[in-house]
């Protein structure tokens, strides 16, 4: 019964999309619950209950996989109801500005967490049918290259300095956001690019998945102004700003300043655990699908997320990825807690 109620815990990552559901629904101060919840309630939390040794007990899931593969999916019908009626609200109702942010800000959280976490889970699968389900969660938040980039490009290059992804020892996030956005969208059109030459086929033509992710997202775009005019628009385009920040923010905390080196032949030692940063704080864990075990994803990328296991040997971040994504908006004192605890940070070079 206890490891059927641990494997049930998953359900509560359907607390985000409740709590915007919420703050959509009742407006005022409930419209920033979305972002107090997962900023603050959070890591406050995973602050006064630190993580416990892991036992063999907790690696083994217990249910079928289906119950587990069921909770990524229904994350694509809670995704786009949340955006319909986050832009029927924010086009059809009398709001402050402060609140209109909350509402901005809650739906970019959910572009985060259910479009590009989620997605980045079903990306990874081999079902055509599940990387189908990763393609509309990642349009909902108008980041299609990502399935191309992340795939091809970060899971291959990372924690080298090919790796647009990967956070450099001393660099500030905000810098780091500038060149990680810049980084993977030019990264995503080169790698389809070598990937139709290598085909012999045209890079203009409708085998070049870029290209039809760039229509498939401006139709969306002109779909949602034709419905909900130009506020609903730049709504919507602000919560896709959101949630790219935020996963960006997840994309700086996972590897910063973990550097491969390069072997004798000159290429780059294979991935290992320690060149992803661990979290096993319980509440982040749940909510983000086991994302934060990041250092096993990057030794085995085709594990199901429930099957995730702890890597003794990666660098464990001091906190969950909530704590660590507000940390890293103060490059100062990002810097004072984790410089320190970068391996061989004394040999780090870029």
């Amino acid at each position: 019964m206890a490891s059927v109620l641990r494997d049930l815990r998953y359900l509560l990552a359907y607390t985000v999309p409740l709590t915007a559901l919420a703050g959509f629904w009742w407006g005022g101060a409930w419209a920033w619950l979305t972002p107090a919840y997962v900023f603050g309630l959070i890591p406050l939390l995973e602050w006064l209950f630190p993580p416990r040794p892991a036992s063999a007990e907790d690696e083994a899931p217990r249910l079928r996989r289906g119950f587990f593969d069921g909770l990524l999916y229904l994350n694509v019908g809670l995704q786009y109801g949340l955006l319909g009626i986050f832009l029927y609200v924010f086009t059809h109702s009398e709001r402050t500005d402060w609140e209109y942010g909350g509402m901005v800000f809650s739906m970019g959280i959910c572009c985060g967490a259910l479009g590009i976490n989620v997605a980045h889970e079903l990306g990874h699968r081999v079902s055509a049918t599940e990387r189908t389900l990763a393609h509309l969660l990642l349009l909902s938040t108008l980041y299609l290259h990502f399935y191309i980039e992340h795939n091809r490009g970060h899971h291959r290059h990372v924690a080298t300095p090919l790796d647009p992804a990967t956070a450099r020892f001393n660099e500030p996030f905000f810098r780091f956001l500038v060149r990680a956005v810049a980084g993977e969208y030019r990264g995503a059109w080169h790698l389809e690019a070598a990937r139709l030459r290598q085909q012999g086929r045209a890079w203009w033509s409708g085998h070049n998945q870029m290209l039809r992710f760039q229509l498939y997202q401006l139709l969306l775009m002109l779909a949602v102004g034709a419905v909900f005019g130009l506020a609903g628009l730049l709504g919507w385009l602000g919560a896709c700003a959101v949630g790219i920040i935020l996963f960006q923010l997840v994309n700086y905390v996972e590897h910063y300043g973990l550097l491969r080196r390069r072997t004798a032949t000159g290429i780059y030692e294979r991935v290992q655990p320690w060149h992803s940063w661990n979290s096993e704080h319980a509440f982040g864990r749940i909510l983000l699908y086991e994302l934060t075990r990041h250092s096993d994803h990057h030794y085995q990328a085709s594990r199901p997320y429930q099957t995730l296991r702890l890597q003794p040997q990666s660098p464990q971040m001091p906190t969950g990825y909530p704590g660590m994504m507000l940390l890293a908006t103060l490059p100062p004192l990002w810097f004072q807690v984790m410089n320190k605890r970068v391996p061989n940070s004394e040999i780090v070079r870029w």
